[in-house]
């Protein structure tokens, strides 16, 4: 795609973009989980054409080969957001099918062939054990349709036979084994705690029978968050704990946890999904890491003796995922330049070479908004600081108005313990090639921070989160580089009610779009899955204080306040925030007189995933602003009914 050379005059947001929904929906090809196996890589990619299908690829030298053609999916439903969805062994692959949650195996230059058999398990984070022929997993087993699974340490063996290592605690993640196969790690938590709370990291020896010794708890606690624990080549268990207020790098020596690098930075992340890597060892036993500093991720090598952190140049701004192994280094990165790509990086020269790209073709530059890091006062008399990421409009083929300001979107991203990045995302250019500014907001809560940061939110979701967003739009709002009068808010899951109390408890935004938001705290808790369904005592209060809270913070009981037009999406397969979530509260405006739009998306869950639902929801989210700010031409067809506007389709 090249600029014109003729710059045109057009109105903000109606400025022509070669960024078309479709474009937005086939250009990103979502890549995830890169393991390293000797010489070969592997990762996996997803098919948005293919249903949101998601497959296993092996890079082989020169060789690209798909592993888990149709109708695969590799992918697991553990606690429901799934990852450590596959391992790779010496050369054999062992990963779970989506369709019957059982595990497959694939021996070198053989068909997957199943390892367990279909029923109520569902398996995520493999360890091989090599010297029994077994691996290790974390199973949640929904025997009986039950909304409380049972999660366990689980051993399968070589003929899908299942033996439970440990249990007892709600939730177990990250079985490690050491190098001599001698001895186990893993971490454990129980209600009302998320693993970003506090959790806690066990070893035991592994008995000649299999079975485990007992346990020790090596670190953790109600209030110390554990992460990623791994074994150095020479047996030594390393983990990463915020017992200093930041996620930093420990080890275990000689019974004695030590810290290695005690630095105002994350070496860890928020464990949503599973098999998260942000470290690994190279061959001589120095740490291969990287970490996020306000709000960038930065790459380097540290010696667990000195303590040293010597920087690894490299172009990412973004780094979700690191792989050690076979001396070279897996890297899932991205950069305000660079879409999110996976490179493999030489550690003898540090020389990347890109494997796979989420974007195989991008726009030229001049469509493409470069994005501004802002941090600014919120709350009461401005005493936190919140952070953001800034994208101005940009498009060579216009030429904008001087005495008009763009209208801004503010998003407000999932979790709500999640973090907004800088890394280019054709969705986010879809808008400001059209003449949108963007507001990409880190408020109080969001990781990469530090935990006190995300701490920020403890029993203030609703509130803490809602301040930023609109402190954010006043912010700009005040610099002169928006519209007051067009300020959007938009917001997907937990950020989907950031997006309601937005627009039902201020008056700063005009219009918003919430993708399969929360609108009912009580039925969040009513209707939520094990590990999330106590989430909510952290972020409003226990019960039963927290009845009274929810009935002042769920937009769905202050409708008479709520008069902002609304566009509604939501998968019907949800089962993270089901449908009626966006049913009552749709149904509540409708009745309230207050424009309304509702698009709800079969075969699709808690996130889109194919094609067709990504340019469907973007196509309308972008009409329904139109329409809103009454900048659509006439005879423009209308590509989502809206109720409640006179002249709507």
């Amino acid at each position: 795609m090249t600029a014109s050379t003729s710059p045109q005059n057009a109105a903000f947001g109606l400025w022509p973009s070669p960024i078309s929904a479709a474009i937005v929906a086939a250009g990103a090809t979502p890549l995830s989980q890169p393991q390293a196996d000797g010489v070969d890589a592997y990762w996996l990619a997803g098919r948005a054409s293919e249903g949101g299908r998601t497959t296993l690829l092996r890079q082989r030298g020169d060789q690209l080969v798909e592993l888990t053609p149709a109708p695969f999916n590799v992918r697991s439903r553990v606690h429901e957001y799934g990852g450590g969805a596959y391992l790779v062994a010496a050369g054999t692959v062992y990963f779970s099918h989506f369709a019957d949650n059982c595990i497959y195996t694939i021996a070198p230059g053989a068909a997957p062939q199943a390892l367990t058999r279909p029923g109520s398990a569902r398996y995520a984070d493999f360890a091989h054990d090599a010297a029994r022929g077994r691996l290790v997993v974390v199973r949640e087993d929904h025997a009986g349709g039950s909304a409380q699974p049972v999660n366990t340490l689980c051993a399968i063996g070589a003929d899908g036979g299942e033996t439970i290592l440990a249990q007892g605690s709600d939730f177990y993640a990250a079985p490690r084994l050491s190098p001599d196969g001698q001895s186990l790690a893993w971490l454990s938590w129980d209600h009302p705690r998320m693993p970003w709370q506090g959790t806690e990291l066990w070893l035991a020896q592994v008995n000649p029978d299999g079975s485990l010794g007992t346990p020790t708890l090596v670190a953790g606690g109600p209030e110390e968050a554990i992460c990623q624990p791994e074994w150095s080549p020479a047996g030594v268990l390393h983990f990463v704990s915020d017992r200093s207020g930041w996620w930093n790098l420990y080890r275990l020596a000689e019974g004695t946890v030590q810290p290695l690098c005690e630095r105002a930075a994350e070496f860890g992340a928020p464990h949503w999904t599973f098999a998260v890597s942000m470290y690994g060892f190279d061959s001589s036993g120095e740490i291969i890491c990287t970490y996020i500093e306000h709000g960038v991720s930065r790459l380097a090598r540290l010696s667990p003796e000195s303590g040293k952190l010597a920087p690894i140049t490299n172009p990412y701004e973004e780094i979700r995922e690191l792989r050690v192994g076979g001396g070279v280094a897996l890297i899932l990165g991205g950069s305000p330049h660079i879409p999110l790509e996976l490179a493999r990086f030489e550690l003898a020269s540090a020389t990347p070479y890109v494997l796979a790209r989420s974007i195989s073709e991008l726009p030229a530059d001049g469509y493409l908004s470069v994005p501004e890091s802002v941090t600014y006062a919120s709350g009461a008399n401005g005493q936190r600081s919140a952070h953001a990421f800034y994208y101005p409009p940009c498009n060579a083929d216009v030429t904008p108005d001087a005495a008009a300001k763009p209208p801004l979107m503010v998003i407000s991203h999932g979790g709500p313990t999640g973090m907004a990045t800088n890394t280019l995302k054709l969705a986010t250019q879809y808008w400001t090639s059209r003449g949108f500014a963007v507001l990409d907001v880190n408020y109080g809560g969001s990781s990469g921070f530090g935990r006190a940061y995300r701490d920020a939110l403890k029993g203030q979701w609703g509130v803490v989160d809602v301040d930023d967003c609109v402190a954010g739009a006043r912010y700009l709002a005040t610099r002169g580089v928006v519209d007051p009068e067009r300020l959007v808010i938009r917001g997907g899951s937990a950020g989907g009610l950031t997006t309601l109390c937005a627009l039902t408890f201020h008056d700063v935004f005009k219009a918003g779009a919430s993708y399969y938001g929360v609108s009912d705290l009580k039925g969040l808790d009513d209707d939520s899955h094990k590990f999330e369904s106590h989430y909510n005592e952290y972020l409003i209060a226990p019960k039963p204080e927290s009845e009274a809270l929810y009935l002042l913070r769920s937009p769905i009981n202050h409708t008479d306040r709520l008069t902002r037009p609304m566009i509604f999406f939501q998968g019907l397969d949800d089962k993270v925030v089901p449908p009626q979530q966006s049913e009552v509260m749709v149904t509540a405006l409708r009745a309230a007189g207050v424009p309304v739009a509702y698009m709800t998306l079969e075969g699709e869950g808690h996130g889109f995933r194919k094609a067709d639902s990504i340019v469907r929801t973007l196509e309308a989210e972008l009409y329904f602003y139109l329409r809103i700010f009454g900048l659509t031409t006439p005879g423009q067809p209308a590509v989502v009914a809206i109720e409640n506007l006179p002249g709507a389709a």
